[in-house]
């Protein structure tokens, strides 16, 4: 679950961008919070990310436990280009890991969190990357 501070910017964001889906989405009044579920549909195990949005919360602090969501994709370098031309932010251009050859990239969603794209040939959740 990632804590948003504007709601619609990230779903668009997670969909216009990355490619995923909104899944589902629902409101509680009572409790004054908002969620969406965005994920790559057509994967029947998929993973999904909730995305949280507490009224009148427009940023939160990024702590230090927090690491990265890392999404496995067909072809980074690929899937960098995409982003960039989606209005995405690239932080770290495709290429082979210090020390390894496995090619990763990394971009930074709108409210700051990291995600990783590591390039598998075998990527069944990076769908929305081609």
């Amino acid at each position: 679950m990632l804590r948003v501070g504007n709601l619609q910017r990230s779903i668009d964001f997670y969909t216009q961008v990355l490619g995923m889906q909104l899944l589902r989405r629902s409101e509680n009044p009572d409790y004054k919070y908002s969620l969406a579920f965005v994920g790559y549909e057509g994967n029947p195990a998929q993973a999904e990310i909730e995305l949280t949005y507490n009224w009148g919360s427009e940023s939160y602090d990024m702590g230090n436990a927090y690491g990265h969501i890392a999404l496995g994709v067909p072809d980074a370098y690929a899937a960098c280009e995409k982003i960039k031309a989606a209005g995405g932010n690239v932080t770290r251009e495709a290429g082979p890991v210090k020390g390894g050859s496995t090619v990763i990239a990394f971009v930074t969603d709108p409210d700051g969190y990291k995600i990783e794209l590591i390039q598998r040939a075998e990527a069944a959740g990076g769908a929305g990357l081609r």
